[in-house]
């Protein structure tokens, strides 16, 4: 145990001195909200990947793997191409672009300067304020349970402690400190997850044993997922059933297109000098991705076979109902200890890198977006505004990180994902590529969209709608529609209401100035 704080303390030290050097660094509003557009690639390549993949990733979706099976591994395919690939090429480099040439900080900046609007950036800034530590929490817990296993810390105190450790650093580095820290912590995280496949697999006598031993398992699937659909851990669900909505509506699909509208994720375009950087950056990005979420999402359904070996229990049992637990106890059973001790630290660079963009991002979005921008509230306090803003995202991440129910990791993130998805997607799109797209038909798709999908949070899709309980208080029923409509994520309804209102409403309204486009899209 001392062996471990000691190296946690060795650890946060040279995290202290790299958000130091970014404080040092920090001297102007662009400097701490988009690293005064100078970083390296290597640099935003990797804090790009690290702030994607956090502990919800591989703690929260690797769980879920080893509940569901390999069929989530799909996620870790639109990872690449969507999150990475189409992000940087046909998303990046014009957000790059048409962010110098607006002079745009934030993301929802870039959107509200290019139609014209106060109203979006602060709407923006604000759904993005609100719900963003919804996510962050499920970060939050991810690291939160770690500490409870590994140092013997009691949750909420590892919780609340770790949520100072990264105020520190955040408040006053500023972007710079935070990508300065995601850049190691994403190094670190890459060879830990290396050495946590090849050791599931040697575990079991190869990849292809491995496989076979999982496959044979199928009449070990609980009964009450058998019924929902569950083929096995290596099949995909039943076609149409309940799980299979759940997995390819709901995390597949939900999460893996509403990368592209990640605040926190888009603001790290602004942060290079030149396309060439995002090229660079491509590469680097796309292997840490498929190391991050692919081994994560293969290591979660092997730990089945594993747990079922040592012990004779599958991983859902094993963590007692809790899929949030299912990876730490993994770790913490199977592994090495010295090999627990330094994922431990992997794991707090996970949640280190994702978690600072978040209140990083946050506090832009209140501070700057919100308060500054849409209320018109100028006076050179910028960043003392925005660092506020990130103090009090960070209070509301702890506030949900307290209070959120179990197996929550995965179902918190989808929720935050598709709604960006649903209510900045078109409108983000059609900003960077469709010059015809208005000022109204922008506001009425962000609005539409994300009404649309509260609406279907709150009435129609179950695990939500049964927890909120306004549906049934106002109606009776828990949901106003039955199969297979309760278990369709919200995202596949809202996002197409989003992108036919964005259409509709811009054809049906007069053409924005055309030297204001000019300006825009000053690269064509």
């Amino acid at each position: 145990m001392f062996v471990n704080i000691l190296l946690v303390i060795l650890y946060l030290v040279v995290i202290f001195y790299l958000g130091y050097k970014g404080w040092r660094e920090t001297r102007t509003a662009s400097d701490y909200m988009i690293a005064g557009r100078q970083i390296n690639p290597y640099v935003m390549a990797m804090s790009y990947g690290a702030t994607f993949i956090s502990t919800s990733a591989i703690v929260g979706f690797g769980g879920a793997a080893a509940l569901f099976g390999f069929s989530v591994i799909w996620l870790t395919f639109l990872n690449i191409f969507v999150g990475i690939f189409i992000a940087f090429v046909f998303f990046g480099k014009r957000t790059r672009k048409m962010g110098r040439n607006l002079d745009a900080h934030t993301f929802p900046e870039i959107l509200g300067l290019r139609f014209e609007s106060r109203f979006i950036q602060g709407f923006s800034g604000l759904v993005i304020f609100v719900f963003l530590p919804v996510y962050a929490a499920a970060v939050l817990i991810g690291i939160s349970r770690f500490i409870e296993v590994y140092l013997n810390i009691p949750f909420g105190y590892g919780l609340l402690g770790f949520s100072i450790i990264l105020a520190l650093y955040v408040i006053w580095g500023g972007l710079k400190g935070v990508m300065y820290t995601d850049a190691l912590q994403g190094t670190l995280m890459f060879i830990m997850m290396a050495i946590l496949v090849i050791f599931t697999y040697s575990q079991l006598g190869g990849i292809v044993k491995a496989h076979q031993t999982l496959t044979s398992m199928a009449n070990l699937v609980p009964a009450k997922l058998k019924a929902l659909g569950h083929m096995g851990w290596t099949a995909s669900p039943k076609g149409g059933s309940p799980l299979w909505w759940i997995v390819y509506s709901t995390i597949v699909y939900g999460v893996g297109i509403g990368v592209l509208a990640q605040p926190q994720l888009a603001v790290r375009f602004m942060t290079v000098k030149n396309d060439a950087s995002l090229n660079r950056a491509v590469l680097v990005g796309g292997i840490f991705i498929l190391a991050m979420t692919g081994i994560a999402f293969t290591v979660g359904p092997l730990t089945n076979a594993v747990f079922f070996q040592k012990f004779g229990k599958i991983s859902i049992a094993m963590a007692k109902g809790n899929i949030d637990k299912i990876i730490p106890l993994y770790i913490d059973k199977v592994m090495p200890s010295w090999f627990a001790t330094l994922f431990l630290l992997a794991m707090l660079a996970a949640a280190m890198s994702t978690l600072s963009s978040q209140y990083h991002v946050g506090g832009t979005s209140l501070g700057r977006d919100f308060y500054e921008k849409s209320l018109g509230r100028t006076g050179g306090g910028e960043i003392t505004a925005t660092r506020l803003g990130v103090g009090l995202t960070i209070l509301f991440t702890i506030g949900w990180g307290l209070f959120l129910p179990p197996s929550i990791i995965a179902i918190a993130t989808a929720f935050f994902f598709g709604l960006c998805s649903s209510t900045f997607l078109p409108m983000y799109f059609s900003a960077l590529y469709w010059k015809r797209a208005t000022k109204a038909g922008a506001i009425a798709s962000m609005v539409g969209g994300f009404i649309a999908s509260f609406f279907w949070l709150i009435f129609i899709h179950k695990k939500e709608a049964a927890a909120i309980g306004i549906c049934k208080a106002l109606t009776g029923k828990v949901t106003l529609l039955g199969f297979p409509w309760n278990v369709i994520d919200p995202n596949v309804i809202a996002l197409p209401v989003s992108i036919i209102l964005i259409i509709v409403v811009s054809l049906a309204t007069s053409r924005m100035r055309e030297e204001h486009l000019e300006k825009c899209f000053e690269w064509m």
